[in-house]
């Protein structure tokens, strides 16, 4: 699929983070320690395959894995609650960001790589296995904060290309470093990216550019996750070498943005509502939705973004489950 290849079959799946209380207590491991143990992020990891049936699992569980190894402090978070970012250490002085030589000594990168090998080397667990890198935009974010950031990109964009070059650096080698581990694909989820954040000329000046050349220096295939409304950014996305775009329910029209990576061979994954439909609809309720996106020719039904802790089980299940009636 992320060859370009058409396949008869959709498959169910997510690339965006995915950690669930139902899940956490059927397979004995929970955060905060599955988010800093390689053992323990393998083992919930897997139980989205073995007990939650998705056919495409996503480590890590959280989006703070390259910013806390470039100097931001996170707030490790509870059973029920995310790491998050908690300090910007180039907040007063970007240019002082560089990206370390040891980078992949530092943090907990060292450990996701090692619980995408547990996985891979798991011979009861064939499925792929993606592993989410920040994005280049969020990356810059988290070191200068959003707002200075994000006048940077009006006011001196110059500066704001440059701190984007060096968290481009920083995720082409993790990237890399995943697909060592045995990785199928790495997805880049990019928040600060969408149209309602740094606006469709900002990221075809600053971030677009740099994500092509992510692309041209990678050994394997890449996914994009951009939230919110994209359409308007749609035809520059499909220009950055990305083997697959995942979209949110947000997005106005999900059959032109199928229909347009399809004419560019790019695979898409979404994109059922996580804020409502998966958190707090019915099962039934889920396999309408599914149901709609499948009717788009949609190739990897999934969450539309990040999965709340909260989300039932039982609403992931009703998901394979539609896939399963709908074929």
């Amino acid at each position: 699929m992320l060859d370009g290849k058409k396949v008869n079959t959709p498959l169910t799946g997510t690339v965006t983070t995915s950690a669930i209380l139902d899940l956490m207590e059927i397979s004995g491991a929970s955060r905060p320690e599955a988010d800093s143990n390689p053992k323990k992020m393998a083992k919930l990891a897997s139980s989205l395959h073995t007990v939650a049936k998705l056919e495409v699992i996503r480590i890590p569980f959280d989006v703070t894995v390259v910013g806390e190894a470039l100097g931001c402090q996170i707030d490790i978070g509870t059973k029920a609650r995310t790491p998050s970012i908690i300090t910007h250490p180039f907040e007063k002085d970007p240019a002082e960001f560089d990206v370390p030589v040891d980078l992949l000594e530092k943090g907990r990168i060292h450990v996701v790589m090692e619980a995408i090998s547990l996985l891979k080397n798991d011979k009861g667990l064939s499925v792929p296995i993606v592993a989410g890198i920040e994005g280049p935009a969020d990356l810059s974010s988290y070191l200068c904060e959003i707002k200075p950031f994000l006048k940077l990109t009006v006011k001196k964009p110059e500066i704001a290309r440059k701190i984007v070059e060096k968290c481009v650096d920083a995720c082409i080698t993790c990237a890399n470093a995943y697909f060592l581990s045995g990785a199928d694909a790495v997805v880049l989820a990019d928040a600060t990216s969408s149209p309602e954040m740094i606006g469709p000329a900002a990221f075809r000046e600053i971030i677009k550019p740099e994500l092509v050349r992510f692309n041209e220096n990678i050994q394997g295939h890449s996914i994009l996750h951009i939230c919110g409304e994209i359409d308007s950014i749609v035809p520059d996305i499909l220009e950055c070498g990305f083997s697959a775009i995942s979209v949110e329910e947000n997005v106005k029209d999900l059959e032109y943005v199928v229909n347009s990576a399809h004419s560019n061979n790019i695979a898409v994954i979404g994109n059922i509502s996580t804020a409502h439909t998966l958190y707090i609809k019915t099962p039934n309720d889920v396999r309408k939705e599914a149901f709609e996106c499948l009717d788009t020719d949609i190739d990897i039904l999934a969450p539309g973004c990040g999965l709340a802790p909260e989300t039932p089980l039982r609403n992931l299940l009703a998901m394979v489950e539609a896939r399963n009636e709908y074929v």
